[in-house]
């Protein structure tokens, strides 16, 4: 059997008749850049996510950026960070003119790992980004409190947690700014670049909303240095319509999570992905960890199955960041997850058959190797 990575004309099929009418009336009131259906999607998400600002901008990337914009987070300063992570979050703090400092993350959750927070914390620090990897948040009660302790802001990067939650709480709405990404793959994903900022700050809030207009406070009054950020009038009304699957969407992949769970956890090879006890995942990604990884990947296309890397190369031993001086070696977890994880296939419109025929190809490609033991599963 042939599984797909992902499958997004699965998704887009059963409602292509509300997005096509949805993008004609964009067509029809002129509506591209900004204006009223932007504006609806923001209030929509806004509640979504029970939080009293949601700005829409033009991608993920922009709602990093602007958020330490927002914060004056610029040259000489430091935001924390951790480097296992796509590029885009240490690239907003490198486009402030700031240094990104690095934390480990922790091995069960592969998000920051508050112990290691407040040595890297210096009179520099500016900020404080952990990463809501994979559809699972940080744990974000000790990093609010060293924050708060330390008068240091704290930026959720929620690009993969659409949905997610703390202790009852949504992603993104817990620090100062949350940012998301509706990148087209992702959980809540636009047919092209989109993204956005939530917070309750509302001097924050009007501040972003002027960044991302060119930094016009009104029509051609520019009170500060912005940037072309809106967010497409298109892409507004697209996610309106598929903010309304978002949940049961959530629901299904936590299904396919639990099956993938129950089909590879007795599995010694394989470390199958933690939902900390005070979390809800929502699996944008559901990783495994396994030896050899890059060819069980070629095995696994080579039966059908297309799998995936997230990510190869963490950020501090990328080439663009190597100014860092960040040697391999000191961020061990990050380094010897990035070696072993395996993207499963994850959407929403998998079917039982398609998961159990991963599980069971996978743990063919696996049979035969070296045991090795699975400290994590004691």
């Amino acid at each position: 059997m042939k599984v797909p990575f992902s499958n997004l004309h699965a998704q887009h099929q059963p409602i292509r008749e509300q997005l096509d009418a949805a993008i004609g009336d964009v067509i029809d009131k002129s509506a591209f850049a900004g204006g009223p259906f932007v504006t609806a999607f923001e209030n929509e998400f806004a509640r979504y996510c029970e939080c009293k600002h949601f700005i829409g901008l033009g991608s993920g990337t922009d709602a990093l950026w602007l958020s330490l914009l927002a914060l004056e987070v610029g040259q000489g300063d430091e935001v924390i960070t951790v480097p296992s992570t796509f590029a885009a979050t240490v690239e907003a703090i490198r486009h402030c003119g700031a240094r990104p400092r690095f934390v480990d993350i922790d091995e069960r959750t592969y998000t920051m790992d508050p112990a290691l927070l407040e040595r890297a914390i210096n009179p520099r620090t500016k900020a404080i980004i952990p990463v809501h990897l994979f559809g699972q948040c940080a744990d974000m009660d000790p990093i609010l409190e060293i924050a708060q302790r330390r008068c240091i802001p704290v930026v959720e990067d929620a690009c993969q947690a659409h949905g997610a939650q703390y202790k009852g709480r949504k992603a993104g709405t817990m620090g100062s700014l949350g940012c998301f990404s509706f990148y087209p793959g992702k959980n809540l994903g636009a047919l092209g670049e989109a993204g956005g900022v939530a917070t309750d700050d509302e001097e924050l809030a009007a501040k972003i909303r002027v960044l991302r207009d060119h930094g016009q406070h009104r029509k051609y009054q520019h009170s500060l240095v912005g940037w072309n950020a809106r967010m497409d009038g298109i892409q507004g009304a697209v996610l309106s319509i598929k903010l309304k699957h978002l949940d049961v969407n959530n629901v299904r992949r936590r299904a396919h999570g639990l099956q993938y769970d129950q089909l590879l956890g007795d599995v010694e090879e394989i470390i199958t992905p933690f939902e900390a006890p005070h979390n809800h995942h929502v699996y944008h990604i559901y990783a495994v960890r396994v030896h050899d990884r890059n060819q069980i990947l070629q095995a696994m296309a080579a039966r059908g199955i297309s799998c995936a890397i997230h990510y190869p190369v963490p950020v501090h031993l990328q080439e663009a960041y190597a100014y860092l001086g960040v040697e391999e070696g000191s961020l061990p977890v990050t380094e010897r997850c990035a070696q072993e994880f395996l993207s499963l296939p994850m959407f929403p419109e998998l079917t039982r058959e398609q998961v159990r025929a991963v599980a069971t190809e996978l743990k063919s490609c696996i049979s035969g190797r070296k045991p090795r033991r699975n400290c994590l599963k004691q």
